[in-house]
């Protein structure tokens, strides 16, 4: 072997503008994930300026949700400094986004006293959205009301999820999937443009009607989707302050031992059921 030393590589070492870049990089890396969260948290205390604000922010919908949310979290501590906003939630009924028309029926059941959200509310439950109607029959609830009892039995039935427009079946969810509400389960090739067909409620997908390559109609059922176990369980809890002898066949199938309807909905539906067996004696 040679005795001429052998030449080790120097280390190379990252320059100025490698190491800003790096950092930057990194920064990114983690601070992405807390600035989502940061900005879709609706739990995020909002002072009375920013709710203001954030209230009637037409370009953010999720702005307006998060306003909403806190408002009644204020309304369920019985704070009275929120009846300042109490026109815009009324305003907020005929909203064109059905996520920040949901929320406001909710909001506007925190206060049963409020004879303009009595009078919205009423209103709401012809409202196309079945999630609408149903928070709004939901909330009429708390007001005394029980003119919303056929929107809440609806709560408890699956869902048919229909094609807006006629088109060819290109893709399609499974059988079984879970799905979250405005989750897509089928997509439509309608004259060249893809069109998605949505689940109006969160559930558990029951059945697809459709295979990928067949045309549908307009107004067509595409899908089945069974409700989920939260939405069950606040039908459930109504009914048994105001369901008749006539929706307990909607009620029973929840007191039987099946795979997707927890201990929790079951027991309900069983109380449920008691309570109205007895009330129409």
């Amino acid at each position: 072997m040679s005795d001429a030393a052998v030449e080790v590589p120097s280390r190379r070492h990252m320059t100025t503008r490698q190491r800003v870049i790096f950092l930057v990089v990194g920064w990114l890396i983690v601070m992405m994930p807390f600035l989502f969260w940061w900005n879709t948290w609706f739990g995020r205390n909002l002072n009375d300026q920013q709710l203001d604000a954030y209230l009637h922010d037409q370009n953010k919908p999720r702005h307006v949700q998060h306003a909403l949310v806190q408002i009644g979290e204020r309304m369920a501590r019985h704070d009275g400094t929120v009846t300042r906003w109490y026109p815009q939630l009324i305003t907020l009924s005929t909203h064109a986004v059905d996520e920040i028309r949901n929320t406001d029926a909710w909001v506007m059941g925190q206060d049963a006293s409020s004879a303009g959200f009595h009078e919205a509310l009423l209103k709401m439950l012809n409202d196309p959205s079945l999630l609408v109607r149903g928070n709004a029959a939901l909330s009429l609830v708390r007001f005394g009301d029980a003119s919303g009892r056929p929107q809440i039995v609806a709560l408890l039935q699956p869902a048919n999820v229909t094609a807006a427009q006629a088109g060819t079946v290109t893709d399609t969810s499974t059988a079984g999937t879970a799905i979250h509400q405005n989750g897509v389960v089928a997509k439509l090739n309608t004259s060249g443009s893809t069109l998605e067909v949505r689940s109006p409620i969160g559930g558990r997908l029951r059945e697809i009607k459709v295979q990928s390559g067949r045309s549908v109609a307009a107004g067509e059922v595409v899908a089945v989707v069974d409700p989920d176990s939260e939405q069950v369980w606040e039908a459930l809890r109504a009914l048994y302050l105001i369901g008749q002898a006539e929706d307990l066949p909607a009620i029973r199938p929840y007191e039987r031992e099946l795979p997707d309807i927890s201990d929790r909905v079951r027991q309900q539906a069983t109380a449920t059921d008691k309570q109205i067996s007895e009330r129409v004696k």
